[in-house]
């Protein structure tokens, strides 16, 4: 089955995934250039989503090299492309899980302590554990061509390995799995813990009202954050129904709009976070409105500056180069 099974990538769809990639790298970027230009958005939910789209940006932008390249063979830039997508895209998996336990903790059970305890050891499994089994699966020679049966043009685990299936669960099924269990129980609880707390507080609402603007930025930034596990399962379950249907050897995984489906789902996931927490965020929106205009603003007057002095040089240069009017005669 391996060695003669291949999904073939029209054209059309690698359009399609290669906009998708473009817009989550866009995504991606401007989540991370919010949170380093203003300091008020430094909040460790914050923190935990750059980390998230830092993983959308490496998954992107080795997934838009895979879909441009198309492969269809092993080579050494498909193995490093692999390689990239594997570890981002596992760890991807781990930050969306971990922001999820960091909302658990501090809104749940309310211990904002064990939260900030736990940043640490989020570090250290979501970039160590999908390191290490990326640096495994190389060294066994598992990453390679994969003939898009479980991919869209990119490479992954070799399609020619015996044990292909069980590398593909290591790599990134086995924790995508785990994901579709564990964020939706969370997320319920969450949503359940905000819903009452709302409800007991009622009376309280004009008091909260008229909190700070920053203290109510980052209270709508750190329940926007929930959502985060809605996005990851609706875009990600493309890719899991192809898995299953590898699994059952049926020519349904082929199909166009499912092969469009999976390469989005895989690719847009830095672009819906920042629709979601960027451009659906309504005081973040304004400042970047503000910011753009500004700058409009600026260069617009930089560029009047430099044409009024232009002129007011022309006109200078005329005046010293006129001939000067004669003066009155004197009488002899």
């Amino acid at each position: 089955m391996a060695s003669v099974n291949q999904t073939v990538v029209s054209t059309s769809e690698q359009a399609v995934v290669l906009a998708s990639c473009a817009l989550s790298l866009v995504g991606s970027s401007l989540i991370m250039l919010t949170y380093v230009l203003w300091s008020d958005l430094r909040t460790t939910p914050r923190q935990l989503l750059v980390c998230l789209s830092l993983s959308d940006w490496l998954s992107a932008t080795s997934y838009a090299y895979g879909v441009w390249r198309i492969f269809e063979t092993d080579s050494v830039d498909c193995v490093v492309q692999g390689a990239i997508s594997t570890f981002a895209n596992t760890s991807s998996f781990f930050w969306t899980v971990a922001i999820a336990v960091y909302l658990y903790v501090s809104i749940v059970k309310s211990n904002q302590r064990l939260a900030d305890s736990l940043v640490l050891f989020f570090h250290c499994a979501s970039w160590g554990i999908p390191l290490a089994i990326t640096v495994a699966a190389l060294c066994l020679n598992k990453i390679g061509f994969d003939g898009s049966e479980v991919s869209v043009g990119w490479c992954w685990v070799r399609i020619q390995a015996p044990d292909y299936i069980v590398w593909i669960l290591l790599t990134g099924k086995v924790w995508e799995f785990l994901a579709y269990l564990i964020l939706p129980l969370l997320y319920v609880l969450i949503k359940r813990h905000i819903h009452r707390a709302h409800a007991a507080l009622s009376e309280y609402r004009p008091i909260l009202a008229s909190s700070s603007p920053s203290h109510a930025l980052s209270a709508m930034a750190d329940r926007k954050l929930t959502l985060i596990p809605v996005i990851f399962i609706v875009l990600r379950i493309w890719s899991t129904v192809r898995f299953l249907l590898l699994l059952a050897d049926s020519p349904a995984r082929k199909n166009p709009v499912l092969v469009t489906l999976h390469g989005i789902g895989n690719t847009f996931q830095g672009a819906a976070n920042c629709i979601m927490f960027v451009l659906f965020t309504r005081p973040i929106r304004m400042r970047l409105a503000t910011a753009l205009c500004c700058g409009c603003c600026s260069k617009h007057q930089s560029s009047a500056a430099g044409s009024r002095d232009t002129n007011n040089a022309v006109m200078e240069g005329s005046r010293r180069a006129a001939p000067a009017e004669p003066g009155p005669t004197a009488e002899p």
